[in-house]
């Protein structure tokens, strides 16, 4: 099968196609013919450094699967071949999904929303899952709850906008004034244009702050918390410092990794089907071309996510 695969770490132009062989499914496992490929920062992150250094041979980038079961494993009653599905198999471990096929174990997925195409659908694993385990399970954002989101307009953003505001807070969000009319839209109750608003003078007695950024971010977060308000950082586990000074001052904070989460999955595939969540496409391109779309993302000014086309 194609692939997209590469020797050393580093620029985009390591990003080279390859042919391996095609996987077979394990136990429990499932084999997806993959339509496409979300990518993401953690991908361009990982080409230049090896990232958390879990990788197979060769390494094979992505996480973000759209596709259709090919085979199954031994022992799996969830799926059949011909089920459209999408997920975030393996994660942080290598998955693949720059690939033509990848195999996981079948509750790494989920039933692809009907009204999606794969295109859409590939945007939404990873970045959905990690603002729905950033907002729901950590932060445990209810009604009322006031959820400021930093980087609003971008790949967590934007989902997490949509997500906080499903479940009934009221939202805020940092992005370039270019974007407000878009965010405005996905349901951001207030926006602050970063280039021109310092945060922390335009916010106080948040609930809760989601930072996808990292730097100084967390630390000029604390201080728009409320007591008992929670930081959940996005960017590096170097964040989990943190904790000790937002213990000092009563608050919560940490760094969250995303975890493969079917329960999550479902629960994303819910709030697209009652239409109160929808994927913003950036730009899309072939597999052949995964190295101009990594180019394209180290900009820093994507809106929303890009996606890898692999199969029609």
């Amino acid at each position: 099968m194609r692939a997209i695969s590469q020797r050393s770490w580093g620029a985009p132009e390591v990003l080279t196609e390859v042919e391996v062989e095609r996987p077979r499914p394990g136990p429990a496992e499932i084999l997806v013919r993959v339509h496409a490929a979300g990518i993401n920062p953690v991908d361009w992150k990982s080409r230049a450094t090896g990232g958390f250094g879990l990788w197979g041979e060769p390494p094979i980038l992505g996480w973000d699967v759209s596709g259709v079961v090919e085979e199954t494993g031994p022992g799996v009653t969830i799926f059949q071949p011909g089920d459209e599905v999408f997920g975030m198999p393996r994660f942080p471990h290598q998955a693949g999904a720059y690939a033509e096929y990848v195999t996981a174990p079948a509750r790494h997925f989920a039933r692809k929303p009907a009204g999606l195409d794969h295109v859409q659908a590939a945007a939404l694993p990873l970045a959905g899952l990690t603002a729905w385990q950033a907002l729901v399970d950590t932060a445990d954002v209810r009604p009322g709850r006031r959820v400021l989101i930093h980087a609003a307009a971008g790949g967590v953003g934007h989902l997490a906008v949509q997500i906080a505001k499903a479940r009934g807070a009221h939202v805020i969000g940092t992005a370039r004034g270019s974007k407000h009319e878009l965010l405005r839209d996905l349901g951001a109750d207030e926006l602050i244009d970063y280039t021109e608003t310092d945060f922390t003078e335009a916010v106080a007695n948040l609930d809760v702050v989601i930072d996808p950024i990292g730097g100084d971010y967390g630390p000029r977060s604390l201080k728009v918390l409320r007591p008992d308000g929670v930081l959940v950082s996005l960017n590096s586990p170097d964040e989990d410092a943190l904790r000790p000074r937002a213990a000092a001052l009563g608050r919560r904070a940490g760094f969250m990794l995303v975890e493969p989460d079917r329960t999550g999955l479902s629960a994303i595939a819910d709030l697209v089907s009652a239409g109160r969540l929808r994927p913003v496409i950036d730009a899309v391109f072939p597999l052949s071309e995964a190295a101009k779309a990594h180019h394209h993302g180290e900009t820093g000014r994507t809106t929303g996510k890009l996606v890898l086309t692999v199969h029609d």
